[in-house]
């Protein structure tokens, strides 16, 4: 995915882990994505640049498309990140200059390894569904991964189980005894929570890790703290644990991970640690 606004570069210093398990409700905000898409940015935002590596956080739908192209974001390259593509509702094609083509289709992870640069496109097919839902997030890279070999990766099959009345879909990262076939570069966790009713559902924390909740759909709190699509519930860190609960249906993200230790700067489709790396990255 790409990022369209016009915007400078966003700087961020090593991250150290705090007891800060205060929750913060941060609003995102609408951002034109190709011809045809608007997305809900929810990160990087002034006061939050990161939650553990992850930097970017795009929401996506629910879209009606059954009239239109749906996505249509063209070639475009990356740097220094992985991209983290999940669907809800809809089928996007992916091609890329390894020269990967994979559709990606509801409860499917696709996650695109830049290391030194990869360009890639993602468009809904011709015959699409009638409606377009997902998320897609960046991570960070470490060294010497961002500086490595470019990869890409489709999981057609990811660890699901139920805590009481939630449904877990653990994405990346290990989480509840379980651990994700997706490969990271950073102490990471990416999972999706759906709640089969109201009842609230304890689920533990790692105290050394920051976390954030957003919703993608449906009305859910954490902790007491109401959070809805459109916005990115930073949960911080410090915490052993979270309770969540709300209407049956409603799925959230879970977000998590090790303070990012090294500095960034992101201008574009770049992530690097100065500004004279990203200015060498556009001339490439």
């Amino acid at each position: 995915m790409e990022r369209t606004e016009s915007m400078p570069a966003q700087t961020r210093p090593p991250g150290v882990a705090t007891a800060d398990p205060g929750s913060v409700l941060l609003p995102g905000h609408d951002v034109p994505l190709g011809r045809y898409t608007t997305v809900r940015r929810l990160l990087p935002q002034r006061t939050r640049r990161m939650v553990g590596a992850w930097c970017f956080v795009d929401h996506f739908g629910p879209d009606d498309v059954a009239q239109r192209p749906g996505m249509e974001v063209p070639p475009h390259p990356h740097t220094g990140l992985q991209t983290v593509t999940w669907l809800l509702d809809g089928e996007i094609l992916h091609r890329d200059s390894l020269g990967n083509v994979q559709p990606i289709r509801p409860g499917q992870l696709n996650v695109m390894t830049s290391g030194h640069g990869i360009a890639h496109s993602e468009r809904s097919p011709a015959a699409h569904p009638p409606l377009m839902h997902g998320v897609q997030l960046w991570v960070a890279l470490p060294d010497p991964a961002r500086s490595g070999e470019a990869d890409f990766a489709h999981h057609a099959e990811l660890p699901r189980w139920r805590v009481g009345e939630l449904s877990v879909t653990l994405l990346v990262g290990e989480f509840g005894g379980e651990r994700s076939p997706a490969r990271v570069h950073t102490p990471l966790l990416g999972a999706q929570l759906e709640l089969a009713g109201t009842a609230p559902v304890g689920l533990p924390l790692r105290p050394d890790f920051e976390y954030a909740l957003l919703a993608l759909d449906g009305v859910a709190e954490a902790d007491g703290v109401p959070v809805t699509p459109g916005a990115l519930l930073w949960l911080g860190a410090g915490r052993d644990a979270v309770t969540v609960r709300g209407t049956p249906a409603a799925r959230l993200m879970l977000l998590g991970g090790e303070p990012f230790a090294e500095p960034l700067v992101m201008w574009w489709n770049f992530v690097g640690r100065s500004h004279e790396e990203i200015a060498a990255a556009r001339e490439d």
